[in-house]
């Protein structure tokens, strides 16, 4: 004989708190026969009498009445879970742990981690700053944000930012002794400030686009930095031609600093993407800090 369901037990606890199949049957959602038939294959499951039932009235026997007591706490103690990850479905808690640049964090999430972090104060967020890939799932993160022209094929991507300018910058100081830079071969004869890609080791090559022609600069110079506010300390300094994207150049290039170089080579191209995997649901912490970026774009 195959052991008891819990759904047979909670229905035998439903008969013998309401005393009557009837009431019973009526809040399980079934038929006075259905339930009759329940507890009789309940009762020879366990080989005990465990229901009085008379004309009038359902009681519990002396065994039933034991496996009452026991099974009243344990059923409370189960609707209780159920009931708190029901609430948990939609509750924004927990930890949120996503892998991002510097540069997206101070573009994307800084701005918005204010407003998030008071509506919801059960929320914690954990960003990790990394310019490699990381596998999303192997690393039990939540999701990335990177630069919406290099995101693997099998994510989601959800667009959070605007799109992106580079510019190619240097000091005035720097400029004012040496040669104009007109074309971006020109760089060629500079001392120009390298980046390297910590994901693939490599240095990066500076890109370029006019007219539908792309070109790709392999510069050279005094240093290499892999990250982007050290690069421009280092043309503030007038150590060098920096290569860095516009916002981060801003207001360096409004009081005078920085100038300028190249602009009608360097058109927008994607920016910051948020990405998750396909296969993975998407948790209401995730939902609601995905609403948050929206809103800051």
């Amino acid at each position: 004989m195959p052991k008891p369901s819990l759904d047979d037990l909670a229905a035998f606890a439903r008969v013998a708190r309401t005393g009557s199949f009837t009431r019973a049957a009526a809040e399980l959602g079934t038929s006075t026969s259905n339930l009759s038939h329940t507890m009789r294959r309940l009762e020879a499951a366990l080989g005990y009498r465990l229901l009085q039932r008379t004309s009038r009235s359902v009681s519990a026997t002396e065994a039933g009445q034991s496996l009452l007591r026991d099974l009243e706490p344990a059923l409370g103690l189960i609707s209780g879970t159920l009931e708190a990850l029901e609430q948990g479905r939609e509750r924004v808690s927990g930890t949120l742990r996503i892998t991002s640049t510097r540069q997206a964090y101070e573009a994307v999430i800084r701005p918005a981690l204010p407003s998030f972090l008071q509506a919801y104060p059960d929320a914690v967020v954990e960003v990790l700053v990394d310019y490699a890939y990381r596998d999303i799932v192997a690393d039990r993160l939540d999701a990335g944000i990177r630069l919406g022209e290099k995101l693997e094929l099998d994510m989601i991507a959800l667009r959070v930012g605007p799109d992106l300018r580079m510019a190619v910058v240097a000091a005035p100081g720097y400029l004012a002794a040496r040669e104009p830079i007109l074309h971006p071969r020109d760089l060629v004869h500079h001392r120009c400030i390298n980046y390297r890609m910590m994901g693939s080791g490599t240095i990066y090559a500076w890109e370029f686009e006019k007219d539908g022609q792309t070109l790709d600069v392999g510069v050279s110079g005094p240093l290499t930095f892999n990250e982007p506010e050290l690069m421009l300390d280092a043309a503030l300094d007038g150590l060098g031609v920096g290569y860095l994207l516009d916002h981060e150049v801003a207001a360096a290039l409004e009081d005078g600093r920085l100038v300028r170089l190249l602009e009608d080579w360097l058109p927008p191209f994607p920016g910051f993407h948020l990405y998750y995997p396909t296969r993975r649901q998407m948790r209401p912490i995730l939902a609601a800090f995905i609403e948050a970026l929206r809103r800051n774009p």
